[in-house]
């Protein structure tokens, strides 16, 4: 009897002391969200409602009085402002161009630098070096500099309070040596412009790629060596290898950078479309803060829109490994 007691008196102390142990770790995780929650709740809070009033409203001052308008400035930034709405969907489709790039970029280099190989670290330091230097006042430094102005000078076109890039004299490649080269495939012309605009935009993708990779690094480090020396001894290829372990394994990985490569695209200073948002509340007098505001929560909501399409539609062929 006594042998048989022992396991049933051990096994809810076992389980107590797991119980315990989680919600410890929960108590943890609430301490390091509490700074973050907090700020939220007496910053950033009164803020998104001042915003939300702002767009929504006819500013007087002296003294200052908040005179509701309705929809009247999202109506005007949707169905009136013709320049907001080019802007808008020029950005949204160089997203589409450079979001996907960006990720098969970051996770092609980092199963590159996953590799054994002498110098490993020089080179993962060298491709990070690019987040640190357009981070910051290094990346307005950059933006405003002589010799940009001077590139500004000859290949921009002022647009609205925005400025775009006409990359006169700038490319790379031209598209005509690209037909040149796909003419013999009968490849369109879309996907003759979709490659065009890739190398032209290497740069751009290299330089916004360093956080995914390391991102990246951290999941196919994470993958138990035990699963590939499985698979080399069944004879399975480096191709299958990374079809059916490495890509299903790293799928999470592929999610997170997709929703970050997102925002960071839309969050940039770069971006035209902020750009245009904050001339037209410099510049807009009394009712630019109003235009601004409803342009900004307008741009609010596409940029969610777009995130919940995205994670949707990945979140179906995301693979997650069982702890248990």
């Amino acid at each position: 009897m006594k042998t048989t007691d022992a396991p049933s008196l051990s096994a809810p102390r076992r389980h107590l002391k797991a119980k315990s142990l989680d919600k410890k770790k929960a108590r943890m995780g609430y301490v390091f969200v509490a700074p973050f929650i907090l700020g939220f709740f007496v910053i950033y809070l009164p803020m998104i409602i001042d915003s939300i009033r702002i767009s929504f409203s006819d500013i007087k001052i002296n003294p200052m009085v908040y005179i509701p308008a309705g929809f009247k400035y999202y109506n005007y930034a949707l169905f009136e402002d013709t320049e907001f709405i080019r802007i808008l969907t020029t950005n949204l489709k160089s997203l589409l161009l450079d979001a996907p790039a960006i990720v098969i970029f970051s996770l092609f280099m980092a199963i590159i630098l996953n590799q054994k190989m002498r110098g490993r670290a020089i080179f993962r330091a060298i491709f990070f070096i690019p987040v640190i230097v357009s981070t910051g006042i290094i990346e307005y430094i950059d933006i405003n500099n002589i010799l940009g102005a001077a590139m500004d000078s000859s290949g921009t076109v002022a647009s609205g309070g925005g400025v775009e890039t006409a990359a006169v004299g700038t490319e790379i490649i031209d598209m005509i040596d690209v037909q040149k080269f796909f003419e013999s495939m009968q490849i369109g012309q879309g996907l003759v412009k979709y490659v065009t605009d890739l190398v032209n935009n290497v740069y751009q993708i290299i330089n916004r790629s360093g956080v995914q990779m390391l991102i990246f690094l951290a999941g196919l480090q994470s993958i138990s060596p035990a699963i590939y020396e499985s698979s080399y001894m069944e004879g399975v290829t480096a191709w299958e290898t990374f079809w059916k372990i490495t890509f299903p394994m790293i799928s999470p990985m592929i999610l997170v950078n997709a929703i970050y490569t997102i925002i960071d695209s839309f969050t940039t200073e770069r971006n035209a479309v902020m750009t245009y948002i904050a001339w037209v509340n410099d510049n807009g007098a009394l009712t630019g803060m109003s235009q601004a505001m409803a342009m900004s929560w307008i741009y609010f909501l596409i940029i969610l829109l777009i995130i919940g399409a995205i994670a949707g539609i990945i979140s179906a062929y995301v693979f997650y490994q069982r702890r248990d």
